[in-house]
């Protein structure tokens, strides 16, 4: 496999690359692919939060023995890494953020946060000061130079592919990215990790919310934000009381489980969260239904685009078609589970335009009957 095959782009010897390291086999492989062009290579790895609380356990990203695993790596690739401590803005721009979102009624997806502020806007400063020709990272994305620069396209492999979350990526921050893992399957990045004898090869990946100790992220806000836990009618579209629950971050928009409300004629689906009146709303499946959503802060990337756009509203939905109007996105058929809070990321074809965050929907049974 040559230097082009994994997306370094005319990066050789006499140049420097900085490799963004988390501790996970993804970054350790770029780190070794970025070894083999024959530039200088620095690994760089940000502390997000407490070393001490995520030392020892599984799925942490940025801390704990995640940092001494990209250590290790760079030892044996015998390369210079730096760690630096970066909690405080962690705290600020992720978590902190991330409790207020759910406060909110809204919600959040800290990961988009964590790359527009501390992974992205922070690691760049630290690779520009170390007088880094690009900054490498082991997202599974490709960057593609087009008519107009370069441009965020979908990776090879859909299962792995994680554009959604790097729609915020500024046209200045993708000419000095490179994403080595694009072309390629996490399979063969393993396989690549075991031959070069890297301790990290079989890894287990980082879970989603890497800050929340065991995935309890309702604890964790209620910690940071006791007011949180303040209980509150369920409620129909009607105003009907139908039940009570223990507090809106137990609740997002599309949830069936957890509303422990019997007797109903068919299931109902939490519909909207109103943090004002402390009410989560219910409905039927066909109340979820949205005809367009408003955006904020939109951002494109890349220049003009070509041919009809899709948008995708999960992580782990489906693009879907849909037609931008200003800052209103309108689908061509009634989508589901879109949640205010939640990332919209716009796509024509495999290439990201852009996106932004949804603001408010517009019901598609509402339209229809109106």
């Amino acid at each position: 496999m040559t230097e082009g095959d994994f997306q370094l782009g005319p990066i050789a010897a006499g140049k420097r690359i900085v490799v963004a390291m988390s501790g996970g086999v993804d970054s350790s492989v770029v780190a070794a692919l970025a070894v083999r062009t024959g530039a200088e290579v620095i690994g760089i790895t940000l502390q997000l939060y407490d070393h001490g609380e995520a030392t020892g356990r599984a799925g942490s990203c940025c801390a704990g023995r995640d940092i001494r695993d990209a250590r290790a790596v760079c030892d044996r690739l015998g390369i210079a890494h730096y760690v630096f401590d970066h909690e405080s803005a962690f705290r600020t721009a992720v978590i902190d953020d991330f409790a207020d979102e759910y406060l909110a009624g809204r919600t959040p997806i800290p990961c988009i946060k964590c790359n527009m502020g501390p992974k992205f806007t922070d690691l760049f400063k630290l690779a520009r000061d170390l007088g880094g020709d690009c900054l490498a990272t082991g997202h599974y994305v490709r960057r593609v130079v087009g008519a107009h620069g370069a441009e965020l396209h979908r990776a090879i492999d859909p299962a792995r592919d994680q554009s959604y979350f790097l729609f915020a990526t500024t046209t200045a921050q993708l000419d000095f990215l490179r994403f080595p893992l694009g072309n390629i399957a996490k399979p063969l990045v393993r396989e690549i990790a075991g031959t070069l004898g890297l301790g990290v090869a079989m890894k287990p990946d980082s879970q989603d919310i890497c800050f929340v100790p065991d995935g309890d992220y309702a604890r964790l806000v209620k910690a940071l934000r006791p007011e949180a836990d303040t209980s509150g009618e369920i409620v129909d579209e009607a105003g009907r009381r139908l039940g009570r629950h223990r507090g809106l971050i137990h609740f997002t928009v599309g949830q069936r489980r957890g509303l422990e409300i019997g007797g109903t004629p068919e299931p109902l689906y939490v519909i909207r969260l109103e943090p004002a009146l402390r009410r989560v709303v219910v409905g039927p499946r066909a109340a979820l239904g949205v005809a367009a959503m408003r955006l904020t802060g939109l951002n494109f990337i890349g220049g003009d685009y070509a041919g009809p756009l899709s948008a995708k509203v999960r992580s782990l939905a489906r693009p879907v078609p849909a037609r931008l109007e200003g800052d209103r996105v309108a689908f061509e058929t009634p989508e589901y589970g879109v949640a205010p809070g939640q990332a919209a990321v716009l796509y024509a074809g495999e290439r990201v335009v852009g996106g932004g965050w949804i603001a408010e929907t517009e019901r598609a049974a509402a339209l229809a009957t109106a």
